[in-house]
């Protein structure tokens, strides 16, 4: 029988600035094994709870354009004004040990992943509401009026990505949204073009060579 250990994809979850995607990542993460969560590389300076190699490799604008440049990131996109990418030698190197992958990214970054990687898993996360994205930005008290402003118009132009992926999952509450995005990793896991990839279903289940 196929190692099942080893079916790894990348799994993207994109969504509007302050639905929470990031929280309900980390909740997933706890729950789930063969899952390594992705550190992207950026040009913006990092918040006072952040660290380099933990939350995000922060680096210059001129070593991102050369990563850029030498095709060493997997997608990379400009979001409010700062660069983000990720580093393609660590993605290819997880999966190919059996980890997903998962890629708490923008939609510009998603869409490229999902065109370089077509097995990977999408998933879009979504507010119970409108004006629950506006209390969430505005929660953060780490950025500007104007910047929450921006934050919110982009948050509109964001959503209109939503028909390029896979899934879509509310966020009303963590609990049943990391519950959610638990149910499609497990059933993705199990999808016959994944578990047949590259044998029969009689190598699969160790009858070749039987005489049956």
């Amino acid at each position: 029988m196929a190692d099942a250990e080893m079916i790894s994809f990348p799994i993207v979850v994109s969504g509007a600035s302050g639905v929470g995607k990031t929280t309900l990542c980390h909740g997933l993460m706890e729950k789930m094994s063969r899952l390594a969560f992705s550190i992207s590389a950026t040009t913006r300076e990092a918040r006072h709870t952040e660290e380099h190699g933990r939350d995000y490799f922060f680096i210059s604008t001129d070593e991102f354009e050369r990563m850029k440049a030498e095709g060493e990131l997997a997608e990379w996109a400009h979001v409010h004004g700062e660069s983000y990418g990720t580093p393609r030698v660590w993605l290819d190197g997880q999966m190919a040990k059996g980890t997903s992958i998962l890629l708490d990214i923008d939609v510009q970054g998603g869409v490229q992943i999902m065109e370089a990687y077509p097995d990977a898993v999408s998933i879009f996360i979504v507010p119970p509401s409108w004006q629950e994205i506006e209390k969430r930005l505005r929660g953060r008290k780490s950025d500007s009026e104007e910047a929450i402003e921006q934050r919110l118009q982009n948050a509109i132009e964001e959503m209109e990505y939503i028909v390029k992926y896979g899934y879509v999952v509310a966020n009303d509450t963590v609990e049943d949204a990391v519950a959610r995005m638990e149910h499609i990793v497990r059933a993705e896991r199990l999808r016959r073009d994944r578990v047949l990839k590259g044998i029969t279903w009689r190598d699969y289940i160790g009858l070749d060579g039987k005489g049956v």
